[in-house]
Order: C-alpha cells, then sequence, then structure tokens
C-alpha cells in the first residue's frame, strides 16, 4: 500500500500501476511493486531496512509457483512500454496498446507466460485462444528461454483454402504399388493425374505417387492398384494396412491431407521443409506454398524447443506452419507465428 496521497497518484499516473483506494492510497500487486522497486520508482520499508527486488521475487516465489517467469514477461512487456494488468487465470496478462489506459481503452492482448521447458499442449492451447477471441482479443504465448530472453507468438485459429478444381473421375488409372510408393506407367494416366491437379512426381512418361495420394485416388475411384510384383489387385483396406507399416501415422496424415483436398488446396509433401505437407493455394508453377502442415492428433503434446524450431523454420522459408489438429468430427487449424510486440 503506498498510503501517501501524493505519491499515491504520481506513481499511478505514471503507468497505471495499482488500484486507488478511498482516501487516496494505491494498492499495488506484488509484480508492480517488485518493477518499481527495481526500477528505483519504489522503496519499501521493513524492520530490516528497505526490502530489494531480489528479496521480494524470492518472497513471491515461495507463494506462487511460477512467479519469476511471469515477471520476467511482466518486466519485459513494461520496459517495451505498455501498461500490464494481471488477468484471469489461466492466462497472466492484461496488455493495452501503448497510450492506453485501463479505464479507458479496451485491452490489445491476453498473453500467456511460459517456460521454454514447461509442455505444449495443444487442447489447453486451444481452449485459451477460445476464451480470447470470445471476447475479441488477441492471443500471445510468451516463451521464457534459460537466459531470460522471451519470445512472443501469435496464436490464431486458421481457415486454409485453395482453388484447386474437382478431380475428372471419367476414366480410372491402374497403377504398380512398391514398397513405399505408387508408379502410373500409362503416359496418358500420368498426364491426366498431373497436368490438373499436380498429383505425384513426373519421372520421364511415368507418374509417381505418394502412398497417401494413392490412398486417396483409390478412395475416389480414380486409381486402380496392382502389386507390381504379384500383378494381382489390391484393395483400399490392403494398401492403408501396407501403408501403416512403413509410417505408422498414416491414417492421421491421410485425414489432414483428404481435407485439405476438400478445402481445394494443392497438397505436397513437406519433407524437405521438417512437416508433413506443403499446401499451396493454385498452381504451383506460379506461386510458392503458402503453407506448412503438420498433422497431429487431438491430445498433442510437444517440447517448447521442437514447437520453435518449425516456426523458426517456417518464417525463414517465408510460409505460415499450421497445425492440423485431427479429430473425429473434422480437422481444424492453429496457426503459429513469431511475433514482435
Amino acid at each position: 500500500m503506498v498510503d501517501d496521497q501524493a505519491e499515491a497518484s504520481t506513481i499511478h499516473n505514471k503507468g497505471f500501476y495499482g488500484v486507488p483506494q478511498s482516501g487516496g492510497a494505491l494498492k499495488l500487486d506484488l509484480m508492480e511493486a517488485i518493477y518499481l522497486v527495481e526500477s528505483k520508482r519504489l522503496e519499501i520499508a521493513s524492520p530490516d531496512g528497505a526490502t530489494s527486488a531480489g528479496e521480494l521475487l524470492k518472497l513471491a516465489h515461495k507463494g506462487c509457483e511460477g512467479f519469476e517467469v511471469q515477471y520476467l514477461v511482466y518486466r519485459e512487456l513494461r520496459q517495451r512500454g505498455y501498461v500490464v494488468k494481471l488477468g484471469a487465470p489461466p492466462l497472466d496478462f492484461r496488455v493495452f496498446p501503448r497510450g492506453g489506459s485501463p479505464n479507458k481503452t479496451p485491452s490489445k492482448w491476453w498473453v500467456a507466460a511460459i517456460s521454454e521447458r514447461s509442455t505444449f499442449e495443444l487442447g489447453s492451447l486451444l481452449e485459451h485462444l477460445d476464451r480470447t477471441s470470445e471476447v475479441h482479443k488477441k492471443l500471445l504465448l510468451a516463451v521464457v528461454d534459460e537466459e531470460s530472453d522471451v519470445t512472443y507468438y501469435e496464436v490464431k485459429r486458421a481457415s486454409p483454402r485453395g482453388r484447386i478444381g474437382a478431380l475428372d473421375l471419367t476414366t480410372p488409372v491402374e497403377g504398380s504399388l512398391m514398397a513405399d510408393r505408387v508408379m502410373v506407367n500409362d503416359e496418358v494416366g500420368a498426364n491426366a493425374l498431373h497436368s490438373g491437379q499436380f498429383f505425384g512426381k513426373q519421372i520421364g512418361p511415368m507418374l509417381q505417387l505418394s502412398l497417401i495420394e494413392a490412398a486417396f485416388l483409390t478412395e475416389l475411384g480414380a486409381l486402380k492398384l496392382k502389386d507390381a510384383k504379384t500383378g494381382r489387385a489390391v484393395a483400399l483396406a490392403t494398401l492403408r494396412k501396407r501403408a501403416r507399416e512403413v509410417q505408422p501415422d498414416f491414417d492421421l496424415r491421410l485425414s489432414a491431407f483428404k481435407d485439405m483436398k476438400a478445402k481445394g488446396l494443392l497438397v505436397k509433401t513437406g519433407f524437405k521443409y521438417g512437416s508433413h505437407f506443403r499446401a499451396y493455394e493454385g498452381d504451383p508453377s506460379k506461386q510458392h506454398a503458402r503453407y506448412l502442415v503438420h498433422a497431429v492428433p487431438e491430445d498433442y503434446t510437444a517440447m517448447w524447443p521442437e514447437v520453435s524450431r518449425a516456426v523458426r523454420l517456417a518464417h525463414g522459408v517465408k510460409k505460415e506452419i499450421l497445425l492440423g489438429r485431427v479429430t473425429d468430427k473434422a480437422v481444424e487449424y492453429v496457426s503459429l507465428s513469431r511475433y514482435r510486440p
């Protein structure tokens, strides 16, 4: 508590710290107090003399798990010139735009302070995202590394859409199933699949399809498969069973692939970029892929360094990273991007 009315007014008016009390006093939360002590704008008296910011931080740590991570984010945002107020748990802060005030200006972001050693849990993240979206706020994740630097990530739901038309199913194409790919030897059929929808990769007059593309086309009735060794017909169920043997998460990836194709996207492997897919909105000969997509299960978890690498790589090649969360009902897409407040 800052009891002196003049001092309380000065502290509150320069940064909107604390909550004014009846009679003119100012009530500060511990995070605000530590920052003001560190900034030499506040001195806290105790029987043993002035209390340092470090001593206050140790005291706060005893009573609040993770307080030091929250404080580092609070401190960093304050030093950037933002007014920051505690948020409603599990989110940590409400951040107001520069020049704004809590009584007159809506908050710009809701911020979650996170240690780089914590687990990235997509389900919890979507709960936070839905909560912020309901009140028309942006969600920022502030991740604190072991050197106390803060990296910000903006999180939002995505609705990727493309302009690739429907596949002509009038004449099925025959393909040969090999160990982990399918070859189409019919030049006319190969051109039909590749020229309009850009399926596969042309190898001279032949067309090589991935197992995911082959399963998709077989399910649509556009591809008839035979075993390359025996010449026997291969049913869709057999193809999927064999695909799981070489790619255990095949069904997960196929679900995401089918959903993106239904949205008009052109989908190719994202292996060279460290993701499952790269997705184009149109003709790949005329434009670069907009998205890198990673298909993940409903209960997906990861460590933050893994997430950071994926976001950094996508940013480096000027693409947007999407997590395609596959559920029983649908595939929902979450965009993560580096952000500088």
